[in-house]
């Protein structure tokens, strides 16, 4: 699934495209993609007329301020957006397509058909709509993210720190892949319990997702399963990945074997020298 440096360099690039542009028109071509207005019509002669204002990321959801109304994207596990001329050739998981003047295109592609497209009228705020937006907890660049907060945030749980770093009400747009590196970053083992983290290691964790965050926006997110930017070029953090898709692999710290097991169903890779856990120290 997209994370937040890949849904902040789709944004990115969506602002790039297509800020000021009028929607000319749209055509759902897979009709269980759209959350809300769950009708054809309603949804197209919606979106048709509106002029983008500008696009922002709220966690791994996509917002597009209109002239009048909102359209809200989420990529889930496999969702694409790719900025095209109308001409090229339709891909066969093309779900909703956009059309701008000038034989352009915006196209939701999603092969496993697990992502969502919202049109909100003027008189709906996302936040109503949205229950998923409801539910998240601050951005990681927000002065709201600190050390106090995450110290009162971890302190009475006793899930492991990478279980509780996917949940989406600690903090906003974190998944798998930026979990593991941030860890490791900051040295701390995946199993750890969060209400065992000394407060210079909650500053450590916080230092460390904020600044895995930003080198993997540097290189456009990640490419390691189905995301690509709008243009269809490929993300490049996958290659200066330390941990994350590393099984088996010298640590570049200390050249022990990167391992992998299962928390909570999910992989979750580390060194076990560089993240020893508090019971081995």
């Amino acid at each position: 699934m997209p994370e937040l440096p890949e849904v902040e360099t789709v944004c990115r690039g969506l602002n790039k495209a297509t800020s000021e542009l009028t929607f000319m028109g749209a055509e759902v071509l897979l009709p269980r993609t759209l959350a809300y207005p769950p009708v054809e019509t309603i949804f197209t002669e919606g979106i048709k007329s509106q002029k983008i204002i500008s696009w922002q990321r709220r966690g791994k959801y996509l917002l597009a301020n209109l002239s009048y109304g909102w359209l809200c994207i989420h990529l889930r596990m496999t969702g694409q957006l790719l900025w095209l001329q109308q001409d090229s050739p339709l891909h066969k998981h093309t779900r909703i397509r956009f059309f701008f003047p000038d034989n352009q295109e915006l196209r939701f592609i999603d092969t496993r058909t697990f992502g969502k497209v919202w049109f909100l009228p003027d008189n709906e705020s996302p936040e109503n709509i949205i229950t998923g937006l409801q539910k998240l907890g601050y951005e990681p660049f927000s002065p709201d993210f600190s050390d106090s907060y995450l110290q009162s945030r971890l302190s009475k749980s006793r899930r492991s720190i990478k279980t509780i770093l996917l949940d989406q009400s600690l903090v906003a747009g974190i998944g798998n892949i930026y979990a593991d590196e941030a860890l490791f970053q900051s040295n701390i083992h995946p199993l750890t319990f969060a209400s065992d983290l000394t407060f210079s290691q909650i500053s450590a964790l916080r230092l460390g997702i904020i600044d895995v965050l930003e080198k993997a926006i540097a290189s456009g997110g990640t490419s390691f399963s189905d995301f690509v930017q709008i243009t269809g070029v490929n993300g490049n953090y996958g290659g200066i990945a330390l941990v994350y898709g590393q099984k088996n692999q010298p640590c570049r710290i200390c050249d022990t074997l990167i391992e992998k097991i299962k928390i909570s169903g999910r992989a979750s890779h580390f060194c076990p020298k560089c993240q020893r856990k508090l019971a081995d120290s």
